[in-house]
């Protein structure tokens, strides 16, 4: 069960960064390694070592793993819902 909520969240979480990269914020504008193509690919890259440790730590039974991914994904949430409302 922890497997299919860490996957399903990093599929929220990969949502929410594409959102957020096509979103064209002034914020976004102001990080120097957002500016050129590779750093979008590079987030996503990070993104999706975050969720394959999680999975490896669901996979193992590691508690503290998907606790942390999901710990991760609500403050993900919650930056991306500033960002997207234009509350930053």
């Amino acid at each position: 069960m922890a497997i299919l909520i860490t996957f399903l969240l990093g599929i929220g979480n990969f949502a929410l960064h594409r959102a957020v990269a096509d979103s064209g914020h002034p914020l976004l504008g102001r990080l120097p390694w957002t500016g050129h193509a590779f750093g979008s690919q590079f987030t996503l890259a990070i993104e999706f070592l975050l969720l394959v440790g999680a999975l490896t730590f669901a996979f193992e039974d590691v508690v503290s793993g998907p606790i942390a991914y999901v710990v991760y994904s609500m403050l993900n949430s919650f930056s991306a819902w500033l960002i997207l409302t234009d509350r930053v």
